[in-house]
């Protein structure tokens, strides 16, 4: 039996469906309202689940440490502030949290939060239905163990890492749970296309391969939604976008988020691709029993047949269709040199029951 386990009101694992987690993370811009609004916007465009962030600047950054880098880079180029400000500005009121698990309550989605404080958690724990570890966070084994060791589902991602050190989280995690989703992810937050030669999905399989007791997920930064498609194709269950209304919004998240328009169209085509995925099992399947008669070549005679003959090459033919008592072309060796039991027209079907 294939690996399942319980996210809020929803059950993940292989044949069920992908579970959608969006993530609003520094996109409500500071405003409880504006992230209330994101909420009821992303379970409208299908939303599973909306996640936040928990930090406080000072315990996630070092002001100096980013000051004595000098020039910033990657996506922290275009801050207009400096990274310990934006970092202050993104962060979000613990008290927030009772809120904005009404809020979900409301719109009928989950709500859970990736904490970056080991202090917010037990704050946290009493809103959440799971836990998210930023990629970041993955050598902290300190903050893996401490979400683990809480009860609730913890999803892991795992951008920016080597395979040992996704070994080494999960072997802490597991110390203390069982449900995990293990998340493929790339940290480059740029949007540009380039990163689809980065984002690695065959990661997947060697995931399935090594953890085939784990939910498998993808943690996304790249435009548009072609490798969500591509990872639940590889047995992703879990994946995790950028959401908000306007990507043309200032702020550090806003630019590789989806709107509601683009997430809708990813959900959309993401069920389409569950139901095209299917059963292993290969068979003539439901809409197929008119063509399965239509299409397929039966043996028939090719010229009139009396009764009493012996049956040659020369008298048969192959053609469609081919009715489910009819005798399919693999079968022509078999008819050749048999009697025929009666007058068979030219064109007819031969049938078992026309041969002695």
């Amino acid at each position: 039996m294939t690996r399942e386990l319980h996210i809020g009101r929803h059950i993940i694992g292989l044949s069920r469906p992908t579970y959608m987690i969006a993530d609003i993370a520094a996109n409500h811009d500071g405003d409880l309202e504006r992230a209330k609004d994101l909420v009821f916007l992303c379970a409208e465009a299908g939303a599973n689940a909306a996640k936040f962030q928990n930090f406080r600047a000072e315990t996630i950054v070092s002001d100096y440490g980013f000051a004595t880098m000098g020039s910033r880079q990657s996506h922290q180029s275009t801050w207009g502030k400096s990274v310990f400000e934006v970092y202050r500005d993104a962060s979000i009121p613990v008290h927030w949290a009772h809120t904005l698990r009404e809020t979900c309550d409301a719109a009928g989605i989950d709500y859970f939060t990736a904490p970056y404080d080991l202090e917010l958690i037990p704050e946290l724990s009493p809103y959440v239905c799971a836990w998210k570890l930023g990629s970041g966070d993955i050598t902290w084994h300190d903050n893996i163990e401490r979400l683990a060791r809480d009860g609730k589902p913890l999803l892991m991602a795992t951008g920016a890492a080597e395979i040992d050190e996704v070994r080494m989280a999960v072997d802490v995690a597991r110390r203390h749970t069982d449900d995990i989703v293990l998340m493929q992810c790339n940290t480059n937050y740029t949007a540009s296309v380039e990163n689809f030669h980065h984002i690695s999905l065959n990661v997947l399989k060697t995931y399935a391969r090594e953890f085939p007791d784990l939910i498998l997920g993808l943690s996304d930064h790249t435009p548009g939604h072609a490798t969500v498609l591509g990872a639940v194709a590889l047995g992703a269950r879990a994946v995790e976008k950028h959401f908000t209304d306007d990507p043309e919004r200032f702020g550090p998240d806003h630019k590789f988020s989806m709107d509601p328009v683009s997430w809708r169209e990813m959900v959309l085509r993401t069920r389409e691709l569950e139901a095209a995925l299917g059963s292993e099992t290969k068979r003539v399947m439901d809409n197929e029993q008119e063509t399965v008669v239509l299409q397929r070549r039966a043996v028939r005679a090719a010229q009139p047949i009396k009764a009493g003959a012996a049956i040659r090459a020369a008298d048969l033919t192959v053609l469609r269709p081919c009715p489910r008592d009819a005798l399919p072309p693999y079968r022509l060796s078999y008819v050749i040199g048999r009697v025929a039991r009666h007058d068979i027209p030219s064109g007819e079907c031969v049938r078992l029951s026309d041969l002695l």
